[in-house]
């Protein structure tokens, strides 16, 4: 759009309007207060909505058991107008945020004056190109060539991580062990107790196990019969064996 305003005789004032700016893709510009709180005046919708979360995270807004929703401080309850949402409705709210690029507007002045010199201005209009390796990178996530040996490194690096979480429990162990041996047997003890009520569904008494009196029982007798019992089966049944292959 172009408009004339005459000030004088001598000079014509040109106003260049460019009104439709063909942004690809999009962009917006955001609401004062939000432009405010994240530092952006225009900007294409995803670049606004990453804003977003940075401040989620920078300001710790996400809530600790419910990751999925945010905890608005002041600012996100002036600009939301809500107490708390999911960060999945952030893109819906930001439509009623999100307004028209301004338009470019260049004013130049022509003199018709024929004793003024001839007189150049030169304007900067910054204009985004896609990035050229943006086609290359397309073609390579798309490509269908490398996605097996993709699938096996992740495989090895699932791997090598639960190898690694393994060897941390054992050394955990080891280490604990070697602090405080008696400590540690005793808490060893403890939680398999606590593991063998949850599986069995029984309800014990901590204080009266504790205590010496409550093994002086006739079913802590029956129990160790059973132990060596079974002990006393499983090594003859290895001596059997044993001997089945000698004969053999």
């Amino acid at each position: 759009m172009c408009t004339t305003q005459n000030h004088k005789m001598s000079e014509c004032v040109y106003f260049i309007s460019f009104i439709h700016c063909a942004f690809q893709p999009p962009q917006f510009k955001l609401d004062p207060r939000l432009a405010r709180l994240l530092g952006i005046h225009t900007q294409t919708r995803s670049c606004i909505i990453q804003a977003l979360w940075q401040y989620v995270k920078t300001n710790k807004l996400q809530d600790s058991h419910e990751k999925e929703y945010i905890n608005c401080d002041k600012y996100f309850q002036q600009i939301f107008d809500c107490p708390r949402l999911k960060f999945c409705e952030i893109p819906q709210r930001l439509t009623n945020l999100l307004l028209p690029p301004d338009p470019i507007v260049i004013n130049h002045v022509i003199s018709v004056d024929p004793n003024d010199q001839k007189k150049t201005a030169c304007y900067d209009i910054d204009v985004e190109v896609d990035d050229p390796l943006k086609s290359q990178m397309n073609g390579f996530l798309l490509s269908t060539a490398n996605h097996q040996e993709i699938a096996s490194l992740d495989n090895k690096i699932h791997e090598t991580i639960e190898s690694i979480n393994q060897l941390k429990i054992q050394r955990d162990f080891m280490l604990s062990f070697s602090r405080d041996p008696k400590g540690y047997i005793q808490d060893w003890i403890c939680s398999q107790n606590r593991d063998l009520k949850l599986m069995t569904d029984t309800v014990g008494n901590p204080e009266e196990e504790r205590r010496a009196e409550f093994y002086n029982q006739p079913w802590s007798q029956e129990a160790v019969s059973r132990y060596f019992y079974c002990k006393i089966q499983q090594r003859r049944q290895e001596l059997e064996q044993a001997l089945a292959m000698r004969t053999t």
